[in-house]
């Protein structure tokens, strides 16, 4: 999504959000990430002032201090950056691909059902619905190098272990990553 970004030509307005907006945007936040509950007010504080960038393709970037804290594609799931992703990794929903996956992902291709499922990945025990936004670790690396959603759910992925599982929004080196929305 944000593989040949430029804020020059892709970013068309800026706008304050309104603090009654700023409220019910923590409210979904914490609707689809239940585990930020706790911590919401530290990413997007009381008296801070959230900016909403519109960019094309229908994007929106909500930022706070110059810095990204999440974008929506028109009305789909809020999407973290990695930058919140690695400031918080234990409060969003997670897989681990292989090795082999990590230079294919870092040059903004999806992620194959046989990435989550060969040795060295992992998928959480549980299942993950499908549409849901996810972090992506990599084997034996410590940080997040991508975030995106999956198109199967987590059960159907180990079962059929072919297709795309997860549509990559933003890897890390992307324009996103490297963007300063002053």
């Amino acid at each position: 999504m944000f593989k040949k970004f430029s804020a020059k030509e892709d970013i068309h307005s800026r706008a304050n959000v309104k603090s009654s907006v700023q409220r019910a945007l923590k409210s979904n936040l914490i609707d689809q990430f239940p585990k930020l509950d706790d911590v919401i007010d530290e990413i997007i504080p009381k008296k801070g002032q959230l900016v909403n960038i519109k960019c094309t393709d229908r994007v929106s970037l909500y930022t706070l201090d110059s810095e990204v804290v999440f974008f929506q594609h028109y009305d789909d799931p809020f999407v973290p950056t990695l930058k919140l992703v690695h400031k918080y990794p234990e409060r969003f929903p997670s897989v681990r691909v292989d090795r082999g996956a990590i230079k294919f992902i870092l040059s903004g291709a999806n992620i194959m059902c046989p990435g989550l499922t060969s040795k060295g990945a992992t998928l959480p025990e549980d299942n993950i619905p499908e549409g849901t936004v996810v972090a992506i670790f990599a084997e034996g690396k410590e940080t997040a190098l991508a975030v995106g959603k999956l198109t199967m759910d987590t059960d159907t992925i180990k079962s059929v272990n072919k297709g795309i599982a997860i549509e990559v929004s933003t890897h890390l080196g992307d324009g996103l990553w490297s963007l300063k929305a002053d």
